[in-house]
């Protein structure tokens, strides 16, 4: 009899109705109710297991639209499903779906090469580069204009995704501290310095198009041409950045860091700059300037932007947040040449790459109140002694193992090992001690030509900066 093979749990977490319809379901898909056979009717099922006919009925109904047995009215339910043969066939289907190597697209199948994003630690550690003091920044000045955003909101009509009141004050600042030219309606607000990247490689990468980038340098840019399908090229560096090699052809794009390298911190000498602007034809060859933590420099009055010298719309300038305030305010931005601000603006919402506009709303006000220039102000001055600490440091205690490259600004520094030294054997070895690094040669886009630690300073407070070094020392 069926109702033997029923078992239903009057306590439990799932009805009647549910139980049963899942016990039939596996009598059926194990073959034990073969198809074709009458299951009793619903109120013999009901009588046997001591329930209401109503479940039995529910039961058999959910089990019809699955396909697992057909019913009429006045007559009893038949199984329609050869259940063996159909789960021994699914069963071979799922074993070859796990053992099967899935097929990924080329730029896909290259990201297991690279070491970015870094994965070493999901917790900060010192030395890790790329960050900024979270612990600096003024949270309750922020909650203050979140709070007041989120009041305007219910008042707010749907506006543009660009929210015109950021664009407009960071075109001013943009203007004031990196001498950007450029008019709000020029201004893209994105989740990320990266999504700047992908959207420009998806409006202005064909297959096959020539990209340079440098080398060592920024692995996201790499990843985000590629993923275009663009032929990447590293170009080498010397002590002003990247090097233009002599007859080689202009490429479709050109990515660069010219105020800070990533990851010297090396800075791209005015002549250098006017010889690529000079190079690289209107509306053939774009440059794309990069200036990830241009809000910090020490030693000089910056340089002003790349894009401030062009003269003809050839340069993307791309700047982003999450250095200066908190990594996960999750906003960067990208200024446009104003002949391609109404393609950007489709594809950007195409692509998806929209950021909130309550958060927008938010910086605006930030900005616009002063809070975020003494907020860099403060930094300027914290990251200063914080980069003279590490390099004072590594002098001091690995200067027969390190050589160190103090870089006039940023977030972060090189230390290249002498004597040939593997970097890759480092960066474990201090890892597994509990100070994060990164390689210098992971940065590499084809066989690495330099030896180094890349390491950070920004967030690290001076007795976590020296505990670091002592822990590096005793490594080494």
């Amino acid at each position: 009899m069926i109702s033997a093979l029923i078992d239903l749990k009057r306590a439990g977490g799932d009805g009647l109705v549910a139980q049963l319809t899942s016990q039939l379901r596996s009598l059926i898909a194990a073959g034990r109710l073969a198809k074709g056979r009458a299951l009793p009717s619903s109120r013999r099922l009901a009588s046997d297991l001591g329930v209401s006919r109503n479940t039995v009925t529910y039961a058999f109904e959910q089990l019809a639209a699955e396909g697992y047995l057909a019913a009429s009215h006045g007559r009893r339910p038949v199984v329609t499903v050869d259940g063996g043969e159909r789960i021994k066939g699914a069963g071979a289907t799922a074993s070859r779906g796990r053992s099967a190597k899935p097929q990924l697209s080329p730029w896909a199948a290259k990201l297991k090469q690279t070491d970015w994003p870094m994965s070493y630690q999901a917790s900060l550690r010192p030395l890790r580069p790329g960050h900024g003091d979270f612990r600096e920044f003024p949270d309750e000045i922020w909650a203050r204009c979140l709070r007041r955003s989120a009041v305007r909101a219910a008042k707010r009509e749907l506006g543009p995704i660009n929210r015109i009141r950021l664009c407009e004050a960071l075109a001013h600042y943009l203007a004031t501290s990196r001498g950007v030219r450029a008019t709000a309606d020029q201004i893209m607000i994105l989740p990320s310095a990266q999504a700047a990247l992908t959207l420009i490689a998806s409006v202005l990468i064909a297959p096959g198009d020539e990209v340079w980038v440098e080398d060592p340098g920024y692995p996201g840019a790499a990843a985000a041409f590629r993923a275009s399908g663009a032929h990447v090229t590293g170009m080498r560096l010397d002590d002003q950045g990247m090097l233009r090699t002599p007859g080689l052809a202009a490429p479709k794009l050109i990515f660069m860091t010219p105020s800070h390298q990533h990851p010297t911190g090396r800075l791209m000498s005015l002549a250098r700059r006017t010889e690529f602007l000079r190079s690289s034809k209107p509306g053939k060859t774009w440059i794309v300037e990069d200036d990830y933590d241009g809000e910090f420099h020490y030693d000089s009055r910056p340089v002003p932007a790349l894009q401030g010298l062009d003269a003809h719309g050839r340069v993307f300038y791309v700047g982003t947040f999450s250095k200066a305030m908190t990594s996960d305010i999750r906003l960067g931005y990208l200024v446009v040449p104003s002949a391609l601000v109404g393609t950007f603006e489709i594809a950007q919402r195409h692509i998806g790459l929209v950021a909130s506009s309550h958060i927008q709303e938010a910086l605006a006000e930030f900005i616009a109140d002063g809070h975020f220039l003494a907020h860099l102000r403060r930094l300027r001055r914290l990251y200063h002694a914080r980069r003279d600490h590490l390099a004072e440091g590594l002098a001091r205690h690995l200067g027969d193992v390190l050589t160190v490259e103090v870089p006039s600004g940023g977030i972060q520094l090189v230390a290249r090992l002498k004597r040939g030294r593997a970097d890759q054997a480092a960066v474990k070895r201090l890892v597994d001690a509990g100070v994060e690094t990164r390689a210098l040669s992971s940065l590499a886009l084809g066989k690495p030509r330099d030896h180094g630690l890349l390491l950070g300073f920004a967030a690290w407070r001076e007795n976590e900066i020296s505990a670091a070094l002592r822990t590096m020392a005793s490594c080494f």
